[in-house]
């Protein structure tokens, strides 16, 4: 199976019916390598300030830059590119809300090998969700042409319908090649790899990740963000990265106050939540669960 293709054309819901079959996809020149050209030079400082990683897996001659929310106006508006959202309502509509999970630039350079496979979902302390129910939807943006020599991401297309904890090996992979300006959607149970730099040239890109909001974010928001600069954030913005509640009852603040209050003090409502939302979300759970059951 070969990684497929689509347009920037391409709807949330075409690309999230592929991200259901396939667990990848790309959507080609999303925006422009002008554009993509912008933002490295806005995240120019933080990357050239960002050591190189700890150990094999993090890569030792990667350099791994987050905040990128509080870092970088245009990268906030990755986060919230319309076909990205879109695709992310779609796929992880299974659940009442989904947040921001993770913002990185991961810079792979000349002479690191290839990362182990693995499923990005393992962070959530390696639990064994159910086959079929996913829990992130995540972006990597190719700052630079991504190709095989120089360390695309490798993949191994349908493989989010795999059983849990296998281990692969890189020819069982494909490389994920793309276009500075494009971006790789794959799910949390996609198993994939950061491939060997073969070239003399860095590979970078921008992962940024939503999970459903009732499971914890990789990269703690609240601190990463500073409260001064997200008391300038637009709203929707805010409620992404976790100032809203995550469910019926999930994450409000001291006397059920709305997080938003927090930092903005005329939008909060007191309450649990809206448990008609949250019926809804446990009907179609049910539903799930059966489906599971039956199969």
């Amino acid at each position: 199976m070969s990684i497929q293709h689509l347009p920037a054309t391409a709807s949330g819901e075409q690309v999230a019916a592929i991200l259901s079959e396939d667990g990848a996809v790309v959507v080609d020149n999303l925006i422009s390598a002008a554009e993509m050209d912008s933002v490295a030079e806005e995240l120019r400082p933080w990357l050239d300030a960002t050591a190189f990683g700890p150990d094999d897996f993090a890569g030792r001659r990667t350099r791994r830059t987050g905040g990128l929310v509080a870092r970088s106006q245009r990268c906030r508006d990755l986060v919230m590119n319309p076909t990205v959202l879109a695709t992310c309502g779609k796929f992880l509509s299974h659940a009442t809300s989904y947040q921001l999970h993770l913002t990185q630039v991961i810079a792979i350079g000349p002479g690191e090998p290839a990362q182990p496979i693995h499923r990005d979902q393992w962070a959530f302390d390696f639990f064994t969700f159910p086959k079929g129910y996913e829990v992130q939807c995540n972006t990597l943006w190719a700052m630079t042409d991504f190709t095989e020599e120089n360390g695309a991401t490798r993949v191994i297309p349908g493989s989010n319908h795999f059983d849990d904890k296998l281990k692969f090996e890189l020819k069982d992979t494909e490389p994920a090649e793309m276009t500075k300006g494009s971006v790789l959607l794959y799910s949390g149970s996609l198993y994939h790899g950061g491939g060997a730099n073969r070239s003399n040239a860095m590979r970078a890109g921008i992962n940024i990740t939503y999970n459903l909001s009732w499971l914890r974010q990789e990269e703690n928001q609240y601190l990463a963000v500073p409260l001064e600069i997200a008391k300038t954030l637009p709203v929707e913005l805010l409620r992404l990265i976790g100032y809203r509640r995550g469910a019926y009852a999930l994450g409000y603040v001291d006397d059920l106050r709305d997080p938003i209050e927090i930092v903005r003090p005329d939008l909060g409502q007191t309450g649990l939540g809206d448990p008609e939302v949250s019926k809804r979300i446990k009907e179609q759970s049910a539903q799930f669960r059966l489906g599971i059951t039956q199969s």
